[in-house]
């Protein structure tokens, strides 16, 4: 899937969620920008300062910026924000980012308080038209407006259907009441405070400034929703086949495994013919999980595999014997050539701790690793192949989309001044907040060593992603 976003670096708006009918997203002004910097300053100083210094992240971060309004306009040529649940969600947005900068502005230096903390049960009820002698809110304010049963009944439909639709776990699942009351209540204070919000700047009580960042927060949420729709849409455009990868490779000579196939296939016939599996693994095998714990060679071992955790290819090998066979035939994964013993099946326990097929299987592993230049490490060839050519069609995606949107993004504005002082302060701040993070950290997470992380052997093949 194409991954976008604005860099951590540049976009800092933290904790909002926004929405309403959507504008243009073809560009994006230099006043703009400067707002967006003016907010790092505050949030991340020290961020803006490498900023101000780096032309290469400068460039990453616009880059980026492009990128994520390039996908929101492509993604209005194609009518994904006139579907009826992206349509209010779109106008959720606006309404929650209003809400939530007006909290925050209008209860400036109040005191700590949880959002919307300072609405009170009575405006609540109020809005409901719940309150004694109150004929309800959209009555209080001069308006027969929409009832506000059925605005928040659209509301809670379109949170669920994106909740399913982002998550199939929860296909199935109904909101219990009580989630439902918490929704509810905070659908109530939104729109108490976005009705604010609307009356205060058309009478011009607002700073123009505070206005401008507003609508400026609007505009990208809006946009990094429609971009992961759209990318969403896309990443079937970008997969790559087995058939592209296969003929990467034989264009490629120096990524050719035929030595290594010969090397196994060598292997795979000394097994056959009796020799003992277990010695011909702890001399042969290059899969870095027959390494123990204790340091010693474990003979090829898997056991108590539970069924669906190896690759398929593998999976289907292994069970396709009986208790002391060995594969008549290689098989081949994207980490290389497996030589595979059966050693026994039966049933035990999946993670959850459900009854599940289990099996012992003994292997040999002569990998196609390939060393990637870029970054250094070995991967699989099939996997590094299919990641290189994934990686070079995301970019000719991106780079497609951008141009015919047309973005437009300045180059030229002011990067706001960091002081020492203003660094000083952040990481102050840090420190502070640094005893209560540790405090509430679960137990044995951030462990080295001789803790229990990563003691567990990594086992080739890898469970599937």
């Amino acid at each position: 899937m194409v991954i976008l976003g604005i860099g951590a670096g540049l976009v800092v708006w933290k904790s909002k969620v926004g929405g309403h009918s959507t504008g243009s997203f073809s560009s994006i002004s230099k006043e703009e920008v400067e707002l967006l910097l003016a907010d790092v300053a505050k949030t991340n100083p020290m961020v803006l300062k490498r900023f101000a210094e780096d032309p290469e992240m400068k460039k990453q971060q616009l880059d980026n910026l492009k990128q994520l309004l390039a996908f929101a306009s492509q993604a209005q040529k194609e009518g994904l924000a006139n579907d009826p649940t992206n349509k209010q969600e779109l106008e959720n947005i606006r309404s929650e980012v209003m809400a939530v900068n007006y909290d925050k502005h209008t209860n400036e230096g109040k005191g700590p308080m949880p959002p919307f903390g300072f609405i009170t049960e009575d405006r609540v009820n109020q809005f409901w038209g719940s309150s004694e002698g109150s004929g309800g809110f959209m009555d209080t304010i001069g308006l027969g407006g929409p009832d506000p049963n059925v605005q928040f009944q659209k509301f809670l439909d379109t949170k669920v259907a994106l909740l399913k639709q982002g998550n199939p776990q929860m296909a199935d699942r109904e909101i219990s009441e009580e989630e439902k009351t918490q929704a509810r209540d905070f659908f109530a204070k939104i729109e108490i405070y976005q009705k604010e919000y609307e009356d205060k700047a058309a009478a011009g009580e607002l700073p123009k400034e505070f206005q401008d960042k507003v609508n400026l927060q609007v505009k990208l949420q809006q946009a990094q929703f429609l971009a992961r729709l759209y990318s969403e849409k896309l990443a079937e455009k970008v997969k790559v086949t087995d058939e592209e990868v296969a003929q990467y490779i034989a264009e490629h000579p120096e990524l050719d495994s035929t030595e290594k196939r010969t090397k196994a296939q060598e292997i795979l016939t000394r097994a056959k013919s009796g020799e003992d599996f277990a010695k011909l693994a702890d001399e042969f095998s290059e899969d870095p999980g027959n390494m123990g714990p204790d340091g010693k060679k474990q003979g090829g071992i898997y056991k108590d595999v539970t069924k669906g955790k190896m690759v398929p290819a593998f999976e289907q090998a292994a069970l396709a014997l009986e208790p002391g066979q060995v594969a008549p035939e290689l098989v081949e994964t994207d980490y290389g050539f497996h030589i595979v013993k059966l050693e026994r099946k039966g049933e035990g326990k999946d993670a959850a701790g459900q009854p599940a097929e289990t099996y012992d299987v003994r292997h040999i592993l002569i990998t196609t690793s390939f060393k990637d230049p870029e970054m250094g490490r070995e991967m699989p060839v099939k996997a590094y192949v299919r990641q290189k050519l994934e990686t070079e069609k995301e970019k000719q995606v991106i780079d497609e989309i951008v141009a015919s949107n047309n973005i437009q993004v300045p180059e030229d504005f002011d990067v706001p001044e960091v002081s020492e002082d203003q660094i000083r302060e952040m990481l102050k701040k840090q420190q502070q907040q640094m005893p209560q993070q540790m405090q509430t950290m679960p137990e044995g997470e951030g462990e080295g060593e001789g803790g229990t992380a990563g003691t567990e052997a990594p086992a080739q093949p890898e469970p599937k992603k």
